[in-house]
């Protein structure tokens, strides 16, 4: 497979057939994101993503389960999206889902008929980028949607069958606020009911525009401890079913189970990691590069940097 820039996509797809149909992100404008920056955004053609395609089903394979990349596919517009999907399942018809990335405008900007034609051809699992409950954060982290527009995104896509997953960080709100942002996003996710909720602790990227504000003292970071905190506050409050993963990549730590069954497992091993981090000097999640080639960054928010390759991908795991 031909692919420009790297791969990324929710965990629960690691085990779909990922089928390229644009190249970056349509939006690409979120403050604290550096996935697609170096990438000029297009569409590929139809016919580049037949030929993979017909690659995939020449070598034998018969996916059931397919991921649409790269950033935001669900932005493409209803039709051309109908005709991918149309393509996928003339050349599979055992695949039974098509799943994808999408952004709340992306489904807004969708009518609820069009949102029904498309869950009738095949999409049934979108990623959403909730990120925080905030809508003072949203709009700093230049997210292009605030709070109201994430519930009628949301109301509708479920109203059409799709169901969804919520992407979040702790750490967004920034020094000082993440208690205040958990409550906020536990209300959030008990009213909407995601069917996974993923939370990317948010690193520090140095060529990201919010390190500018780093810089000059307009966003001051919470450290990992404070991160650990406000994801502990954030699951003693989800009352709803939900499947939950909680990633730590710069402190190397990762929090999953089944909600509310799994609560005080989980929340017993945050208790631990909260209580070693209280022993340590105060760590920042600064890296630099690109995924999955990201390098720690030493020396704390001024000082002195040092790299440190992370991301060893045979390492990862539950810690």
């Amino acid at each position: 497979m031909d692919y420009e820039g790297q791969i990324c996509r929710a965990p629960m797809e690691r085990a779909s057939f990922m089928l390229p149909v644009m190249v970056g992100c349509s939006y690409n404008r979120c403050k604290f994101c550096n996935l697609f920056r170096h990438l000029r955004y297009r569409e590929l053609p139809l016919e580049q993503v037949e030929k993979e395609l017909s690659r995939v089903k020449e070598a034998g394979g018969k996916p059931k389960k397919i991921f649409l990349g790269d950033g935001n596919a669900f932005g493409f517009p209803a039709g051309r999206l109908k005709d991918v999907l149309v393509l996928i399942h003339s050349y599979f018809p055992e695949c039974d889902c098509v799943n994808m990335d999408a952004t709340v405008t992306s489904v807004l900007e969708k009518t609820d008929e069009e949102l029904r034609l498309l869950y009738e051809n095949g999409v049934r699992h979108l990623y959403l980028g909730i990120e925080s409950g905030l809508d003072d954060v949203l709009a700093f982290m230049e997210k292009d949607h605030n709070t109201a527009q994430a519930y009628e995104a949301v109301e509708r896509l479920q109203a059409a069958g799709m169901v969804f997953d919520a992407h979040i960080m702790t750490g967004v709100a920034g020094k000082g606020r993440g208690s205040e942002n958990a409550k906020a996003l536990a209300e959030f996710l008990n009213r909407t009911g995601p069917a996974h909720v993923v939370n990317f602790s948010m690193f520090l990227h140095r060529e990201v525009p919010l390190y500018r504000h780093i810089a000059d003292g307009s966003f001051t970071p919470a450290d990992e401890l404070e991160n650990l905190e406000e994801e502990r506050h954030l699951l003693e409050r989800l009352d709803v079913p939900v499947l939950y993963d909680g990633f730590h990549d710069y402190i190397e730590m990762r929090f999953r189970g089944k909600l509310p069954g799994d609560r005080e497992k989980v929340l017993a091993r945050l208790d631990a990691a909260i209580e070693s981090c209280k022993d340590e000097p105060p760590c920042y999640s600064y890296v630099q590069g690109e995924c999955p080639n990201l390098t720690r960054c030493g020396g704390g928010i001024d000082g002195n940097y040092t790299s440190e390759k992370i991301w060893d991908m045979d390492r990862k795991g539950d810690r």
